[in-house]
């Protein structure tokens, strides 16, 4: 009976902490995020890709893409500035850890990463498929860019929560996997990410 409460204890005491911490996390990105209009331009990108690849009129899907163009430069623009101020966190609050415990990431060092570097790789990764259009169709460049942005709300995710939940909250919400969106983004971003985060 004694191991038995001292489990159930030791649970609530790692749930209570791992709540706090999370907290912390929200509350630290939202304050950082809440100066850009990153999660409505995503929106607006998701719903017109939808409307562009949908539209069988071939002069209505060009004046659809034409107008996406705004959205995906100002998308670019806003992460990058994003990730400029967010580089100005302290590196022990921007320490992400793999393994789903509170004070995980400063009991075990080598099993967590800088968000502050994730979220540099990924303003890379975005502002180089807004700016390398041209080599690309259209089709293609919007799939390009949803990987992109789909990779980079999964370590918001993850720096929130823990991977897990930010894998499953990626299928919930684009219903596609964490693998598939790793597929899909450019080989510089899925190199990048890989040497970040031994995924």
């Amino acid at each position: 009976m004694d191991i038995l409460l001292f489990t159930l204890v030791t649970f609530a005491v790692i749930v209570y902490f791992n709540a706090q911490e999370q907290k912390r996390r929200i509350a630290l990105l939202g304050q950082h995020l809440g100066r850009y209009r990153i999660e409505a331009l995503m929106e607006e990108l998701a719903q017109g890709y939808l409307r562009a690849l949908g539209e069988s009129d071939l002069p209505r899907r060009e004046q659809i893409w034409s107008l996406l163009t705004g959205a995906e430069n100002a998308i670019a623009e806003q992460f990058k500035r994003f990730a400029a101020d967010f580089s100005k966190v302290d590196e022990p609050a921007a320490r992400v850890s793999k393994i789903a415990l509170p004070w995980a990431a400063r009991l075990f060092p080598g099993a967590a990463f800088d968000v502050r570097e994730a979220f540099r790789l990924h303003a890379q990764g975005i502002g180089d498929a807004v700016a390398n259009a041209e080599q690309r169709s259209r089709r293609d460049q919007a799939f390009l860019i949803s990987a992109e942005l789909f990779l980079m709300q999964h370590t918001c995710h993850w720096f929130c929560r823990s991977r897990p939940v930010a894998s499953a909250r990626l299928l919930k919400r684009h219903q596609v996997s964490h693998e598939q969106v790793l597929a899909a983004v450019s080989p510089a971003t899925r190199r990048a990410y890989a040497d970040l985060t031994g995924i």
